[in-house]
């Protein structure tokens, strides 16, 4: 009777779980918390230093701002620039609150996400201002005709710049944080968070400009000029800007779990997203072409099903990144890296949060819990991460560096067994019995009584909490 573990293997040859070799060679020099990466240290030339090309960015996006600002400001003036940002922060917490509520199976580092933000707030509407500017006064120029080049410039000109402003920055994550770009979830996330910060200036130049007008004219309440581009900005709108860029993103995330050998198709994907975003782009800011009701009919028509059509791709994309995990990470439970029940917690974000819950409640104080809660949350994303890579494997879209980044991810999980495994152990059991929401945090820890060492075990701390990953990939014997 041959061993399920042996089967498993020969079911699926090209992508071993892990290759056979000593447990202390795969969990030798383990990292320490804070360091998330095996890398050589890099040495020579300055512009390799990590910290340069850190600082450099920074400054680069901080001289943007700082030029954004200054001609925001002159246009709208000090007032109608202060009335604008109040006005135009409102959507912006409730924008990022949703994307990063997307992203909740598998976070990406927030330094990604700020920089996708600050790209589009600075440097993306630096570019769009003044690359509009010029190209519909040199169209007005060459056709005198200033109204056509205003409506051409708008139609035309605004969505292939701005579109190309903000895939710059999905382009800049895809190629260099590619380890951190593992699917459509994070292509949604980056182009999300890129275009919110661009619709916040771009709102900002907007409100500001509208409530200038309305200083000269003498207008106030509803009827006026600002009420009515917040409405219709803010309210009716507020994604927009973020559904443009999202098919972008759709088409980098697509791309990133292509087979490496499907070059064409890994180029085409993005550059079909930037065509369809800058398509819709058009078509939204041509609708008053169509007449007096030819916005509300795009409104309706184009932009409400475009928008309910990439929410359900994007809860969909969430969940399958659920069902990977179901999927995948029994291999290493049969392996001895996991417990059976693990995978099942970890395929649940009800199970997830439950775990963090009670490692957090099974200390004795707050400092404790949270650092405990903090260990739960980054075992459960490298999980994902080890899944996502795992099945990226099998469809032939890792290069090489598979088997070091599998290892990496494996010794981090290692590091934090003894704190996670238990919880996630426990809320499996829990979860699978549906109780009350508070049921389990008044409930024992699952192993001894909760006065001993750390998460639930009672009397001397133990030396190895578990049997530990064997020597090869058979199970362990029970």
């Amino acid at each position: 009777m041959s061993d399920p573990s042996v089967r498993y293997q020969q079911a699926r040859p090209a992508v071993p779980v892990l290759h056979e070799q000593r447990l202390d060679e795969v969990l030798g020099a383990a990292p320490e918390r804070g360091q998330w990466r095996y890398r050589p240290r890099r040495v020579g030339m300055v512009w390799r230093s990590k910290v340069f090309r850190a600082g450099a960015v920074i400054v680069a996006l901080v001289l943007c701002g700082l030029v954004i600002l200054a001609l925001v400001r002159e246009q709208t003036g000090p007032e109608g620039f202060l009335v604008g940002l109040g006005l135009a922060v409102l959507p912006v917490p409730l924008l990022m609150a949703a994307f990063r509520w997307l992203d909740r199976v598998e976070p990406g580092p927030w330094r990604n996400l700020i920089f996708s933000f600050a790209w589009g707030a600075c440097a993306a509407a630096l570019v769009a201002i003044i690359a509009n500017s010029f190209a519909t006064r040199w169209i007005a120029t060459a056709t005198a005709d200033p109204a056509g080049a205003d409506t051409l410039g708008a139609t035309v000109i605004a969505p292939v710049v701005e579109e190309s402003a903000k895939a710059a920055a999905v382009l800049l994550i895809f190629l260099f944080r590619r380890r951190e770009f593992g699917g459509v979830v994070d292509g949604i996330v980056v182009a999300g968070f890129t275009a919110t910060g661009f619709a916040f200036t771009e709102n900002i130049l907007y409100l500001g400009n509208a409530f200038g007008e309305d200083q000269q004219l003498g207008s106030s309440g509803f009827a006026s000029v600002t009420a009515g581009t917040f409405f219709v900005r803010i309210v009716m709108s507020p994604f927009a800007h973020p559904l443009f860029t999202v098919l972008t993103g759709l088409g980098f995330g697509f791309a990133a779990v292509s087979a490496r050998r499907h070059r064409g198709r890994r180029i085409a994907l993005p550059v079909l997203g930037l065509l369809l975003a800058m398509g819709l782009h058009a078509l939204w800011n041509g609708s008053s072409a169509f007449g007096p009701y030819g916005f509300y009919a795009v409104y309706g028509i184009v932009m409400v099903p475009a928008f309910g059509l990439v929410t359900w791709l994007a809860i969909w994309s969430r969940q399958r990144e659920l069902r990977t995990l179901a999927a995948e990470l029994p291999a290493y439970a049969a392996a001895g890296w996991l417990t059976p029940a693990e995978p099942t917690a970890l395929s649940s974000m009800r199970a997830r949060g439950m775990a963090r819950d009670l490692a957090r409640h099974w200390q004795q104080d707050r400092t404790r819990g949270r650092a405990a809660a903090r260990a739960v949350a980054e075992y459960e994303s490298f999980a994902t991460s080890l899944a996502g890579l795992r099945r990226r494997a099998r469809h032939g879209a890792v290069g090489p560096d598979f088997g070091a980044r599998e290892r990496e991810l494996l010794h981090h999980l290692w590091q934090r067994r003894d704190i996670a495994a238990p919880a996630l152990t426990h809320a499996a059991r829990l979860t699978s019995h549906r109780p009350p929401a508070h049921h389990y945090r008044h409930r024992p820890p699952p192993y001894g009584n909760g006065h001993g060492y750390g998460y639930g075990y009672g009397g001397p701390a133990p030396q190895q909490p578990y049997s530990g990953p064997p020597h090869s990939h058979r199970r362990p014997p029970q």
